[in-house]
């Protein structure tokens, strides 16, 4: 028998049910889900912005673009903003995964350095993404081993460096290397630039000791590996201050690959108003330093030099000749099945 309740009970049960979704709506609309590559802003940065707009931060990492990609298509829900790479921008903006962003909202793009809006070619008017940082990969050397190089490409053809060099683990990372050491771009999907590249990273191949992405940084620090094709950040951040000189960072005099990584808003936000108050933040001079310094890598802000309490590995104008690595859609097939035969 249904058990009967009197009217006052009813009322509470109502005002408790109102209540539990005024507060769960106003935690809502105070918290920003944040889903970010790790170790990629100081947390100084983000309890800032928590102080300075009451809120809290709910701070998420993924390791890859492909495994950010991968955990929202299969979906993975509740982020606000998002920290895609270029050519993933592209695919999100193609997948209606993203919010078409109002810029009057975030005046502070003004601050952003003319060369680096330059480079957005996968959104050039900026309709869905904010440039976050730009960067590059090179070549990292420890010259306590290897005293005499020239700054090219051409140092994986070095006999006498064998089994002392490695490559990115990365596909088009590696054909980028090739395809602007031949002079051609990194973007390129004409079947016979791709053959001459993959012939040029099969001789590289002779001297590496492997295709690396996870223990190069280490490796070119303890001297294991004298010259590495990587990330300059991810090596700096692992060499005691009083052994940098020891070091050299350089962008092959051919160029190389260009990487921007930006801010975009997802469709399914459920916080817009902040997520915007959040990138107009990270675009102020002073709080761009501070990511700036942390990364020791340059700021995209013009401004944020005035700020900076840390020299960068490389600076904006050196990355003149780089490319960014764009989406190439159904084309990408011709870089796996030339990649596979690398490899294999």
């Amino acid at each position: 028998m249904m058990k009967k309740f009197g009217l006052p009970f009813l009322l509470i049960l109502l005002s408790s049910f109102l209540i539990f979704n005024l507060v769960s709506s106003c935690n809502r609309s105070n918290t920003l889900h944040i889903y970010n590559w790790a170790d990629y802003i100081p947390e100084e940065v983000i309890q800032e912005f928590e102080k300075e707009y009451n809120c809290k931060v709910v701070y998420d990492t993924y390791s890859s673009n492909e495994e950010m990609y991968s955990k929202l298509k299969q979906g993975g829900t509740g982020y606000d903003i998002v920290f895609p790479s270029g050519d993933h921008v592209r695919m999100m903006i193609k997948d209606g995964m993203l919010e078409k962003l109002d810029l009057s909202k975030i005046p502070n793009i003004k601050n952003i350095d003319p060369i680096v809006l330059s480079k957005t070619t996968f959104d050039p008017d900026h309709e869905y993404s904010i440039p976050y940082m730009m960067g590059t990969t090179g070549i990292i050397v420890n010259k306590k081993f290897l005293k005499n190089f020239e700054k090219s490409w051409s140092i994986y053809e070095r006999a006498d460096l064998k089994n002392k060099l490695t490559l990115l683990d990365d596909m088009r990372e590696v054909f980028g290397a090739a395809l602007k050491y031949l002079g051609y771009s990194v973007n390129s999907t004409n079947p016979d630039e791709i053959e001459q590249a993959k012939q040029v990273i099969l001789k590289w191949k002779e001297n590496i000791i492997k295709f690396d992405a996870t223990t190069y940084a280490q490796g070119v620090v303890n001297g294991e590996f004298w010259a590495v094709h990587g990330y300059p950040e991810n090596v700096f951040q692992l060499i005691p201050e009083d052994e940098r000189d020891n070091f050299e960072f350089f962008v092959p005099k051919e160029g190389g690959t260009l990487w921007i990584d930006s801010m975009v808003i997802l469709k399914t936000s459920k916080n817009k108003d902040l997520a915007y108050k959040f990138i107009n933040f990270i675009l102020r001079p002073e709080i761009s330093a501070k990511i700036s310094d942390f990364l020791m890598i340059p700021s995209p802000v013009t401004d944020a030099v005035n700020y900076k309490e840390v020299a960068n590995i490389y600076e904006i104008s050196d990355l003149e000749n780089c490319e960014i690595i764009d989406y190439l859609g159904d084309k990408i097939d011709l870089y796996n099945k030339a990649w596979e035969e690398i490899i294999k």
